[in-house]
């Protein structure tokens, strides 16, 4: 199998446009299945299920909702760990999540979070 740019035993340096046109399709073609977008931000608290542990919730400054798994979500308040429920009495969280679409008990969902953070300064009483 001859690699394109490999002729004329030229380093690899010397190569660097069939370097990058290798790059580039690996990055169209293969790296978003490999490596899910990752969401993080401020979101505002919309619902929340405790059976299977989805939250719906909206982005602040443009309002793009999303569904959201929190099943393996480590949850914090103020900085301590928390029990998952207790973010109900909350309207604002920051959140980290991937988003993967997939589906879930005939439900679409949009993505996994990984951590949700809760800080008394976002939710003024």
């Amino acid at each position: 199998m001859k690699i394109l740019g490999a002729a004329n035993g030229r380093p690899w340096w010397k190569r660097g446009a069939a370097i990058a046109l290798w790059l580039c399709a690996l990055c169209v073609i293969g790296l978003p299945e490999i490596c899910p977008a990752i969401e993080s931000g401020r979101f505002r608290l919309l619902s929340i299920s405790n059976t299977s542990k989805l939250i719906l919730v909206s982005q602040i400054p443009n309002k793009t909702k999303y569904l959201l798994d929190a099943s393996a979500a480590k949850v914090t308040v103020d900085g301590k760990p928390a029990e998952y429920g207790t973010i109900r009495s909350y309207s604002v969280i920051r959140a980290k999540f991937e988003l993967r679409k997939f589906t879930r008990d005939g439900v679409e969902i949009d993505g996994t979070v990984t951590e949700i953070n809760v800080v008394g300064e976002d939710n003024p009483k």
